[in-house]
């Protein structure tokens, strides 16, 4: 059992931010359902903002979501070409990506939940 203070306020925010990631990460995988680039960027903004306002545990997941955004950036930027070329391929990577996406978020959510830090 985690002994340390909770901050309620900076737990609040992580839990807007995920859920804001939630809605992308699942709009990713639902065809014609995108609603992304805004609300990530929203969240993303969130996650950076208040980074150091968490305290122990807590920052680990805005640093995990961030990390999150970035890569899956850079994966869905990689593969990009590969798509455009082939779309088949291209499709499943980005699929691929979007699922793992949505894994790491839930996974977040499930360790947020228990007031536990998340880690890479």
């Amino acid at each position: 059992m985690n002994h340390q203070p909770i901050d309620d306020s900076t737990q609040t925010i992580s839990w807007i931010s995920y859920i804001l990631h939630l809605i992308v990460a699942v709009s990713a995988v639902i065809p014609g359902a995108q609603m992304g680039p805004a609300l990530l960027v929203v969240a993303l903004i969130i996650d950076w903002v208040k980074k150091g306002d968490a305290p122990g545990w807590e920052a680990t997941h805005f640093s995990y979501r961030i990390r999150t955004v970035i890569w899956a950036a850079l994966l869905y930027l990689v593969t990009a070409p590969l798509f455009l070329l082939m779309f088949f391929p291209g499709w499943l990577a980005w699929v691929a990506i979007s699922i793992w996406f949505l894994y790491r978020i839930v996974l977040g959510m499930v360790r947020l939940n228990g007031q536990r830090p998340v880690m890479d």
